[in-house]
Order: structure tokens, then C-alpha cells, then sequence
């Protein structure tokens, strides 16, 4: 089978590397892809929004199956596309991927058709917005309404945090036009739990559960990034847990998407808070996660092209979707200065990290030499499985730390969290 991956990230890639693993897969070809994606994968300069760029592609290079993995290609009808012209996808159609792409057709989803989560209100005037901020109940989440690559979302602590929140997405255009609308939603208390599940509109099948580390210091200081690590499974995540996530959450979501006329086939991301209430649904988001899917997919046992394919021909209901009993931890190496201003182009020593783990590449790119540069803000990600997960954790920062460019930085501290809930449970 000739298949074609859309994006070009450490999501994508560890996309590509589990595909690979079915003898039926004959070529891979990723658009755009990256220096590292490019020793697994065929990869042409196409960008993963050009649509039309996508299309054109295709009808010259026919493929048989195609993964569309970034949510702007989704939001952009990227599937729609090429479902027209007679390919199977895995991803969402734009109005399912309309449950990450607008936090309020999400937030009125969730209303609607009684999905616990957080009470909110929607503002389009920056004026009202503020206005509500200054007498609502403190701390508040301020959430831009569209896509705006994991960085949109400010948890306000005091009212200054929430206006401030609130002028930088409105009146500044931090975001641009994703946040020309915002939800003001109330702080939920809890912990956090990802889960990534496959369906394909009938039947929910969810994933390993995980638990990201999303701002960029140790101990959970500074702004948001895209995420500095993950762990799986994650500890909060019991098997009660996940039977009400079922019952009250992951099936009442597929049901909903499907009277609204726009079922959901793919892969759902729920992001969940564990409230002393039960769990509440955060946000979802209409694709794997980044790095989430560096530590779920290397615990896959099941063939993921066979999944992926049951998703697109609604036959999900009859194929197993099994993963080991292990743990694992990623560690995102990153650009000095990122979430905010970070130099390129810095020369990379991977030392023998390759030897130690799977090193998923985010943003890197070869030079006119072919060497190894940097080329974004999350460079790396390093995983790695084992039995345990503090072993996972130990066998991942050994091979974080063969690594080395001018200004990289890191959290010391992922799955540090999820080792304290262990040891507590255990005591």
C-alpha cells in the first residue's frame, strides 16, 4: 500500500515509524514532513495547510490510504478534499473537526447534550469581555475560540492575569483571528488526564491514557507550550474513572456529533480534569496529540494501519485494539526561549541517543551540509518504554541527555507527578 501522512512533527513521525511496521506498507510519503521524518518517510515540500497543494499532489501520485494528523489541515476540510477524490483518511471531515477548531461549538456541544464540563460564557467585544472579568469569580480560564497551536488558552489567577488574558487575544491579536472570539470558562480543581480514543462514529475504543506536562519550567512554572512531556498511563486515570468517562463522556460525545449531523471518525482527543464532582471534559481536540502519541503509540500492540482503516470503514466494533501492560515516558528537548522567541539553525549532536530510545523529530532540518540543524521551537522528542514507568522515566532522560545544541533546554522534571500519586497509592 502506497500511504500518504500529512504534517510535519514529532507526532507525525511517530505516526509514520508505527505505520512502518505493517509488511502491506510499501512507501510513506509525508508532506511535508522533516530531517528526521525523511530517513522513515518519502517527504516533498508541500505545506500541510496548502489544501490545494495536497490535492494536486495526490491526483498526480495516487495513494491508497492518506493520515491527516495536524488539526488546520482537518479544520481546512483536508479529508473532505480528498474523500472527493475517492481516497480513504483517517481524520475528521472540517464540521467534526469543528469540535477543536471552535472552543464554543465545543463548549455548546458539551451544553446542550448534557456533557459535564466547565460553566463558561462567550464574548465577541473585547469591552464585555472585561467587563465580565472584573466581578467573575477568580482564578478564570480565558480560552481563544480557534486553533492557535496549544498556546491559547491563559489560566488567570488574579483579575490584572484575566484582563490582561483578555486584551492580548482581543485587542492585541496575540492569536490573530482565533481570538477575536473567547470563552471565559470557570477553573475547574483536579487532576489532569489525557486520553486519546479511535472511533469511527459507531464505537469508542480509547487509547492508554497520559499525562502532559504543558507549561515550559520544572514544577509547572511559566507560560504554556505545546507540551515539554508526557508519561503514560497516567495514575488518575482508575479503572472507575475511565467507566464514567465512557458512560458520561466518550459515548454521549460520538452520539452528539452524530445528531448534529457531523459524525466524528478518527481520532478524538479528550482532555479531562478529575474533579471531585467526577470527570469534566477540558477541551477535545480532533486528532492525536503532540507528545502524547510518542508515548501511547509505542505502547500499541495492535497494527495501527489496521485500526486506522477499521476507523475509516466503520468496522472498528470488530477489530481488537490492545496495548502492553508497560509505561512510558517522552521528554521534549526544546529551543532556548521557546514558547516566545527562539533562534534556528543550531548545529545538533545526537550523540547515541538513537541507540537508547525512539527520537522523534518536531522541528529539525538538514543544512546546505547535510548536518542536523534545529528548525522550531520543540526539536526532540525523546521516548521510551519499559515495565515501569519510573524505569521509563530513568531510560528517557539518559538518552535526553546524549543530546546537546547551543541554548537547548528541558523539563527535569516529567512524570515527577505521576511518581508522587504512585507512591501514595502504594502507602
Amino acid at each position: 500500500m502506497k500511504i500518504l501522512v500529512v504534517g510535519g512533527g514529532g507526532r507525525e513521525h511517530a505516526i509514520i515509524k508505527k505505520l512502518k511496521e505493517n509488511p502491506q506498507v510499501a512507501e510513506i510519503t509525508c508532506l511535508p514532513g522533516n530531517a528526521g521524518i525523511a530517513r522513515d518517510a518519502r517527504c516533498v515540500p508541500v505545506k500541510a495547510t496548502d489544501i490545494d497543494g495536497i490535492v494536486s499532489y495526490v491526483r498526480q501520485n495516487p495513494v491508497d490510504f492518506a493520515v491527516v494528523a495536524p488539526d488546520d489541515p482537518l479544520a481546512l476540510g483536508c479529508v473532505d478534499r480528498l474523500h472527493a477524490l475517492g481516497v480513504k483518511c483517517f481524520g475528521p471531515e472540517a464540521a467534526a473537526a469543528r469540535i477543536e477548531a471552535s472552543k464554543v461549538f465545543a463548549k455548546d456541544l458539551m451544553k446542550k447534550y448534557g456533557i459535564p464540563t466547565a460553566a463558561y460564557e462567550v464574548f465577541d467585544d473585547a469591552d464585555k469581555a472585561l467587563a465580565y472579568v472584573k466581578t467573575c469569580p477568580i482564578p478564570v480560564v480565558v480560552k481563544a475560540d480557534g486553533l492557535a497551536l496549544g498556546k491559547g488558552v491563559v489560566i488567570a489567577f488574579t483579575r490584572d492575569e484575566a484582563e490582561a488574558a483578555v486584551k492580548s487575544a482581543m485587542i492585541d491579536g496575540a492569536f490573530g483571528a482565533s481570538g477575536s472570539r473567547i470563552v471565559v470558562e470557570e477553573f475547574l480543581e483536579g487532576p489532569e488526564v489525557s486520553v486519546l480514543a479511535f472511533t469511527d462514529g459507531h464505537v469508542v475504543k480509547p487509547m492508554v491514557s497520559s499525562m502532559d506536562h504543558k507549561r515550559v519550567g520544572d514544577g509547572d512554572v511559566g507560560p504554556n507550550t505545546g507540551g515539554m512531556g508526557t508519561i503514560a498511563p497516567n495514575p488518575c486515570y482508575t479503572p472507575e474513572v475511565a467507566e464514567r468517562c465512557m458512560k458520561e463522556i466518550f459515548l454521549p460525545t460520538i452520539q452528539a456529533m452524530n445528531a448534529e449531523g457531523c459524525p466524528f471518525k478518527g481520532c478524538l482527543y479528550f482532555g479531562l480534569m478529575v474533579t471531585k464532582d467526577g470527570p469534566k471534559v477540558i477541551e477535545y481536540n480532533c486528532r492525536f496529540g503532540d507528545p502524547e502519541t510518542q508515548v501511547v503509540l509505542p505502547l500499541l500492540k495492535s497494527d495501527l494501519l489496521t485500526v486506522m482503516l477499521a476507523v475509516e470503514n466503520e468496522t472498528l466494533a470488530d477489530t481488537p485494539v490492545e496495548f502492553s501492560d508497560g509505561a512510558a515516558c517522552c521528554v521534549m528537548l526544546a529551543s532556548g526561549g521557546y514558547p516566545g522567541k527562539y533562534e534556528k539553525g543550531k548545529a545538533i549532536d545526537l550523540g547515541s541517543a538513537e541507540a537508547m530510545a525512539q527520537v522523534y523529530h518536531s522541528g529539525t532540518a538538514l543544512d546546505e551540509d547535510d548536518n542536523l540543524i534545529t528548525a522550531g521551537g520543540r526539536v526532540l522528542g525523546i521516548s521510551c518504554t519499559a515495565d515501569d514507568l519510573p524505569t521509563a522515566i530513568e531510560k528517557a532522560y539518559a538518552a535526553a541527555d546524549q543530546v546537546k545544541w547551543d541554548g537547548m533546554i528541558l523539563r527535569r522534571d516529567i512524570g515527577q507527578r505521576a511518581l508522587g500519586i504512585l507512591k501514595k497509592e502504594k502507602n
